[in-house]
Parts: C-alpha cells; structure tokens; sequence
C-alpha cells in the first residue's frame, strides 16, 4: 500500500505581488488609519495568497487585517477573494462561548421568562406507572393532582444538599448564635412527605427567614422560647471616705504601780442606797 502523497502550493508570484491591492481591499472596510504595516501572506492553493496587516484600532490589539486575494488560471489579473479580521498569537479573545442553560444561575429568571426543563431532566420523573394502555395510568403519589412529571429521588438529594449549605441551613453565624434550633419552634412549619424530617418553612414575619425553608437544625434570635434574661444586679463598692473625722472618747491610761487596782463601778440600781433620804415613813 502507498503512502498519498501531498503536493506544497507554490505561491503564486502575481498573488504575491499583489500587496497595494490587498491593503486597498483592506482600507475599504476599515476606518480611517487602522491598517498597518504589512505582515507577510500565506500560501493558500495554487494561485490563492492570503495577505496580512497589522490592524492599529486599540480596541482590536494583536488582530490583523486578512485579504484573500486570487488569480484565475491563465488569467493575468488578480482580484479579491475575501477580507476578514482575524486575532494573532496574542489577540485579547472573548471565553469560549457557552450554552444559555449552562450559563443561567439561580435568581437569573425574570418577569415574562420562560425556562423549558429538558425531556431527559433526571431531576424528574413521570407521575404515573405505564401499564401499556393509555388510559390506565396510576399516580405514583398525590393522587389527584394529575401531573405529568413529579420529583424524582435525584431532584430531591440535590434539593436537599442545595439547602442544607445555603444561607437557611445549619452553618452560619446566625444559627450558631441561636438561643435553640427550628425544630423546636413554635413558628417552624414541617413540609409534607419526606422532605419534612429536615426541612420545614419558616412562618415567623419577624425573623429574616419568614416564608422560606430553612433546616430544622437551622435557627435565628426570633425563636419563639427565646426569652430575655434580667441584667445582674451590680453591688456597689463602699464609700471610705477619707478626709473627715469623729471625736471619739479615749480612756485615761492606768499610772504605774496601780495596774492590780481595779476601777470602781458604781453600784447597781437606779438608787443610791448610801445616801439617806427621808422617805415619809419610820
């Protein structure tokens, strides 16, 4: 087996030469002084030159002018093919374009907007169990609602974690300062079925979460057991005071030699009973 050969386009002398024909294609769809200096032509086919200027526009810095230019076989002229503007090695280039469903984030829906949920969304499931006729087809749960698709146990786990981790959940500042978690309040409402082991809304209009689901190990100051401890009682210190005095009545010293004799205490009784006093009677 051999091997197919390639065959290198030798450039065309004519399509080469052609420059001042290239840089007035080029100044024809530029403004004004935005094209530079020339840069050098690629061979592109046989007869087919691909000419290059730098392009001075600031907003377009490290792009270049790309003019195209061709010869028919056995013809002497040569004519534009196409003029384009491409980046170079070190062109500012905008990121990779992205899908609007993979570009959308939570809170980007507005007024008016529609969000189509694709056919295959594995966060959901049909609402009914195929029995092989149309017209038989029971609910899985919620009878009567009659929706077509309901919330498959994929689309709950992440609403779970989803939850869990945000704002409404166990780790933030505000739950960790709580007097006590939302389980145990009288304004937290639990969801219905399985999601209400751990979540609930909250129904308090004073608390910063009122309307929204919040984990029942959530928490916040508006509790409703929370309660308001008295301030202590401060005890004040004592006032010395230091700069006034009082007279206090001292006892004289005992003079040396007395220290066995004891003072005299006067007797006791209202009455001195030495004195002699008439009474009126004998």
């Amino acid at each position: 087996m051999s091997r197919t050969r390639t065959r290198t386009p030798v450039a065309d002398q004519a399509c080469a030469d052609a420059v001042d024909l290239a840089r007035q294609a080029a100044e024809e769809i530029a403004r004004p002084g935005e094209v530079g200096e020339h840069l050098g032509f690629d061979v592109e086919g046989d007869r087919v030159v691909t000419h290059y200027f730098a392009c001075l526009d600031r907003a377009y810095r490290g792009w270049r002018w790309a003019i195209t230019v061709a010869r028919a076989s056995r013809a002497r002229n040569v004519t534009v093919s196409e003029t384009v503007l491409l980046p170079g090695s070190d062109a500012l280039m905008p990121p990779t374009w992205v899908p609007w469903s993979e570009r959308l984030r939570p809170g980007d829906l507005g007024v008016g907007d529609l969000l189509p949920t694709p056919a295959d969304d594995d966060r959901l499931v049909p609402g009914y169990t195929m029995t092989g006729d149309d017209t038989d087809r029971q609910m899985i749960f919620e009878y009567g609602l009659g929706r077509a698709r309901v919330l498959s146990p994929y689309g709950r786990d992440l609403a779970v974690r989803r939850w869990h981790a945000s704002e409404h959940g166990p780790h933030t500042p505000i739950a960790h300062a709580a007097p006590a978690q939302c389980s145990t309040c009288g304004f937290y409402w639990p969801l219905a079925g399985t999601l209400g082991r751990g979540f609930g809304v909250c129904a308090n209009e004073f608390a910063p979460d009122d309307g929204r689901v919040v984990a029942a190990d959530h928490g916040c100051g508006a509790h409703s057991e929370a309660s308001v401890q008295p301030a202590p009682v401060e005890t004040a210190a004592p006032i010395l005071d230091d700069l006034g005095y009082d007279l206090v009545d001292v006892p004289a010293p005992i003079a040396a030699g007395e220290e066995g004799r004891e003072e005299e205490e006067p007797p006791p009784g209202s009455v001195d009973e030495t004195a002699s006093e008439p009474l009126g009677h004998s």
